[in-house]
């Protein structure tokens, strides 16, 4: 994944400077971060310990948990070290990594909301039928195909950005996303010669 631009890494302009204040922020953002983590592993250990819990909405829950530790551990720490440097550059390759987790992240976060609803739906409307639509193979596939193809989806769309060659490298948001950075893509580009 190597990008073909002159440029090797992006400017985060967004992070000024705020004097002493940053320490605040960042000591904010950090309690933040651990408040975070250990809430989320709390109720996966919760979710796993307890034998009542080994229900599929709670399954779900769970993935949802573990989804909310990877979507944290992807954004706040580089937060945390932007708030805290100086000089607030990132590399390219590091950019689309980051691109990569909160675009897995978010896809993960609305394909298991989704399931949550069908989970829902069927307790519901087909009380019944639930145990015998809901099968704990069908949930482990479930979360499994929920995680995988958020990987997959998210791997092409990094994979078919990073080459693009870049006509700029100064980001102005707190965190990087492929749209910022796609603002970035020389518009003499074409992919497709018109004949």
């Amino acid at each position: 994944m190597v990008n073909s631009s002159l440029f090797s890494y992006f400017i985060v302009s967004a992070y000024s400077d705020t004097g002493n204040l940053k320490y605040l922020f960042f000591l904010m953002l950090l309690c933040l971060y651990a408040l975070t983590v250990c809430a989320n592993l709390l109720l996966i250990v919760v979710i796993c310990m307890n034998r009542s819990l080994h229900e599929p909405m709670y399954l779900f829950l769970c993935s949802l948990f573990v989804n909310e530790l990877y979507g944290s551990a992807g954004l706040i720490p580089f937060m945390l070290v932007q708030i805290i440097s100086e000089i607030h550059t990132v590399s390219v390759s590091y950019c689309f990594l980051q691109i990569f987790y909160l675009y897995t992240y978010t896809t993960i976060e609305f394909f298991s909301l989704a399931i949550i609803s069908y989970d829902r739906y069927l307790a519901i409307c087909c009380p019944l039928q639930y145990n015998t639509c809901m099968t704990s193979n069908k949930v482990a596939l479930f979360i499994a195909l929920t995680w995988l193809s958020a990987f997959l989806s998210c791997a092409v769309t990094v994979s078919l950005s990073a080459p693009l060659q870049l006509c700029g490298n100064v980001i102005n948001k707190l965190y990087i996303s492929l749209p910022s950075s796609t603002f970035l893509v020389d518009s003499s580009l074409h992919l497709y010669k018109a004949d």
